[in-house]
């Protein structure tokens, strides 16, 4: 089935991170097959900017100000997302962070817990605390967003590549824990994403350089090379 064939209408989809880069392109693609979209962000500026576009573009949209990595914002969130909507359908564990860091032998605990909170505790988080929306939707989706950095090892990306491979991992169990329940889990692991989160990668000439130089195709992805993944899934 083509993605343009895909009738979302009727669902509740929910997009960590959907204020901005693949983020908010997922949303506003699950918008435009007919799910109502709730997203969540840490800043409230950003939140209401992107609800406003999506307002405009004629979409319903709930939209929540919610620190991923910590369990009671979580628990906050879903609780509003069962009292408006008494459902969810589709979550998409798409909020992560990245920056250029040490080796991990030199990273102090700090920076690990940092990334490790927001890149895999969060997927923990929305997945456990969404799981009974999802079960009561009676064929739920979860879909991860991972990275090819789950599999190959990088330089100035260590601790994000760990994490994500426990996401991949998480991804598996999941998959295998809700399937009684009718829940698909799943992951989309794209390399170098052009958004504002990857920017100090793709704008760094040498570095763009060398990642390009491992890619057939001789260029990074755009959010447009992911959505349509996330929307099959």
């Amino acid at each position: 089935m083509g993605t343009w064939e895909m009738d979302l209408a009727g669902k509740i989809a929910l997009v960590t991170g959907g204020t901005r880069g693949l983020g908010k392109a997922i949303a506003f693609a699950m918008a435009e097959k007919g799910a109502q979209v709730v997203i969540c962000g840490r800043k409230q500026e950003s939140l209401d900017g992107t609800a406003e576009e999506l307002k405009k573009a004629g979409f319903d949209v709930m939209a929540r100000q919610a620190h991923a990595g910590k369990a009671d914002q979580v628990s906050a969130l879903l609780q509003a997302i069962e009292e408006r909507h008494d459902k969810l359908d589709i979550l998409v564990n798409n909020v992560g962070t990245n920056i250029l860091t040490p080796c991990v032998a030199e990273a102090d605990a700090g920076l690990w817990d940092k990334l490790m909170e927001t890149n895999l505790k969060s997927a923990f988080l929305f997945s456990s605390r969404a799981y009974p929306l999802l079960k009561k939707a009676a064929g739920g989706k979860i879909v991860n967003i991972s990275s090819i950095a789950a599999r190959k090892a990088a330089r100035g990306m260590g601790i994000y590549c760990v994490a994500k491979a426990g996401l991949e991992m998480l991804t598996k169990v999941l998959a295998v824990e809700l399937a009684p329940d009718r829940i698909n889990v799943n992951a989309v692991a794209p390399c170098v994403v052009r958004t504002q989160f990857s920017q100090p990668f793709w704008s760094n000439e040498s570095l763009l350089k060398e990642i390009t130089a491992t890619i057939p195709f001789g260029r990074i992805a755009e959010t447009s090379d992911v959505v349509g993944a996330v929307l099959y899934l």
